[in-house]
């Protein structure tokens, strides 16, 4: 293995095709970037996409030592710091937790909202929130070096089951 290609192989299953194409994206992104892809840094991004949610990286761990026993907390910080310089994952500051960025190709302003009841997250750019927070780090004379936004909320679903809590709760 020369770490240049994907080493995903494809399934039956429409959903694990999705991922491959995802896990081969986002690989192509790194390394058109001039970024290698390790083993460990391979397994965080599957573990992390097969979650389709956030994770702490202990939670990673605990899914990485499944299939690895050697996998320790230092590999899996370092993995995400490297997926998080590529533009691949988030860190939820609000919830110490990493999740797959929607739109890794460039960098971008965001707006992530967080139901605070289960933990749904949803990545979104609106160009307005963006100019906004411009505007006003501008006002107070900062210049802003972290553009993204987090909104914690209820989502949709979360409502309609009568799952709206006290704001402040953290998910379940």
């Amino acid at each position: 293995m020369n770490g240049t290609a994907p080493m995903y192989k494809a399934t039956q299953r429409p959903e694990a095709e999705a991922q491959l194409r995802t896990l081969e994206r986002l690989e192509t992104v790194c390394r058109a970037r001039g970024r290698r892809v390790t083993r460990q840094r391979r397994a965080v991004l599957r573990a992390l996409l097969a979650e389709g949610g956030a994770l702490t990286a202990y939670e990673l761990l605990e899914r990485l030592r499944v299939e690895d026993g050697r996998s320790t907390p230092a590999g899996v910080y370092r993995a995400l710091e490297f997926w998080m310089a590529a533009g691949a994952v988030h860190r939820l500051e609000s919830t110490r937790s990493f999740i797959l960025c929607e739109h890794p190709e460039a960098p971008h302003p965001g707006q992530l909202l967080i139901c605070r009841e289960c933990g749904q997250v949803v990545e979104t750019e609106d160009k307005g929130v963006a100019a906004a927070a411009h505007r006003l780090g501008e006002q107070l004379g900062f210049v802003l070096d972290r553009h993204l936004v987090e909104l914690t909320g209820v989502c949709g679903s979360c409502r309609a089951r009568g799952r709206a809590a006290e704001p402040g709760r953290r998910p379940a």
